[in-house]
């Protein structure tokens, strides 16, 4: 499990819950359920990390939560 914040919502255009990880550029998920964004999302903040490591890039240490969200 990792320690970013996900911002979880309902999209009337995309008809789907959508779960963003704001200290990941962009890095976000969806799903037809919350549940389903939130399990979407782990695994794409695990596919936005092993991309990061593997080009060089650094990683920003997950901060919690953000005051401005």
């Amino acid at each position: 499990m990792t320690k970013y914040e996900i911002i979880l919502y309902w999209s009337e255009e995309d008809q789907a819950f959508i779960a963003e990880v704001p200290e990941l550029p962009g890095c976000a998920a969806d799903g037809s359920t919350r549940q389903e964004a939130l399990a979407n999302a782990e695994s794409v903040i695990t596919e936005w990390l092993e991309t990061a490591r593997e080009l060089g890039r650094a990683i920003p240490e997950p901060k919690g939560r953000l005051l401005f969200a």
